[in-house]
């Protein structure tokens, strides 16, 4: 149990946020403390009776049952890998650039799924992270199931078959990967590369929540004079070229 222990609290602080609470709430409807319909995004509840809460546990919760276990599982590892890269690869030593990705990725995630009338969110947030790290590190080699490898700007459309062939929905996949695009475009793509103005923007009150460390620029708001750098390989990637197993600790069909 120390040793569990250990790794949790090794998780970085906001990624170990989210994957507790990620754990959790599923847990509660599972054992049924709370009717897990309680959890569910209904738009006609929302609106109509302002149960506000239901964006917030509809990302946060995931049905588990014996068909749905192991994509649940997956995602929670996907969670766990690309999150914590992030959190302490591309945004590292500032929390509050980090948190406003996750927010305006969940806000345009909430609306999309209000609008097409999508229960669940968790699937959505999760490949918004992971396709945020992808563009960050596009040029890396990533290996997949049966020694596949291939860049990793192509990994979430991969997993988004992936997850469509062991029981996701493909509508979940593709709103993730469109809002990771969207978030990536109009905070890193339009003003870097293509000289346009900055759409987004850190508010100033998330510094003040959570202030930078290390000396970290203070927001994304101008562009920087050069482009982001790619983050390291993950643990396991080894020195062979920059390789990333991004399978390890999770072995989906053995490397």
């Amino acid at each position: 149990m120390s040793d569990i222990g250990d790794w949790f609290r090794s998780i970085p602080f906001i990624t170990r946020s989210w994957f507790a609470a990620s754990i959790a709430v599923p847990l509660v409807g599972k054992l049924g403390l709370i009717n897990f319909r309680h959890f569910l995004l209904v738009p006609e509840l929302f609106f109509n009776r302002f149960q506000l809460w239901r964006p917030v546990t509809a990302t946060l919760y995931f049905p588990i049952s014996p068909g749905t276990g192991f994509l649940y599982l997956v995602n929670l590892y996907f969670l766990y890998h690309y999150s914590t890269r992030l959190e302490t690869g591309a945004f590292d030593g500032r929390p509050a650039d980090y948190i406003f990705m996750l927010l305006f990725n969940w806000i345009c995630i909430v609306i999309t799924g209000l609008l097409m009338n999508m229960r669940l969110l968790m699937i959505p947030l999760i490949m918004s992270v992971l396709y945020v790290w992808a563009q960050f590190n596009k040029d890396m080699i990533v290996s997949f199931w049966f020694g596949t490898r291939f860049k990793a700007h192509y990994l979430p459309w991969v997993i988004l078959a992936f997850n469509f062939i062991i029981g996701g929905s493909f509508v979940d996949e593709l709103t993730g990967n469109l809002v990771g695009h969207l978030y990536f475009f109009l905070m890193f793509k339009y003003p870097m590369d293509l000289g346009g103005r900055s759409f987004l923007s850190t508010p100033e009150f998330l510094y003040r929540f959570f202030p930078n460390r290390r000396g970290g620029i203070s927001g994304f708001g101008v562009p920087p004079s050069r482009r982001p750098a790619a983050q390291e390989p993950a643990a396991g990637g080894g020195g062979g070229g920059g390789r990333h197993n991004w399978g390890q600790g999770f072995r989906l069909g053995g490397e």
